[in-house]
């Protein structure tokens, strides 16, 4: 393992004790875990991205405009408080 001095500033350091003290970890443990879950959501971005530039909007657009204009099944509709729901569902 190697060891990489961090300037961090005052108030994120207050914040990272803090948050490392809930959590009986040590600053170190919890900086790390950060750290890593920050690349990993980065890397996960990235992938969408290449993905994204490879996809052929057309394509997709004709498979959608291919699909049934059904009701959803009784299950499966949006609550009527989510910002998604139609008007009428």
């Amino acid at each position: 393992m190697s060891g990489f001095a961090l300037r961090v500033p005052d108030h994120i350091l207050v914040q990272a004790k803090e948050a490392a003290a809930e959590e009986k970890v040590s600053i170190n443990q919890l900086l790390v875990a950060l750290i890593s879950e920050g690349l990993g959501h980065r890397r996960g971005l990235l992938d969408l991205r290449k993905r994204a530039a490879r996809a052929d909007v057309a394509e997709a657009l004709h498979i959608l405009d291919r699909a049934p204009d059904l009701p959803p099944d009784a299950d499966d509709e949006l609550p009527p408080d989510d910002p998604g729901a139609t008007a009428t569902g």
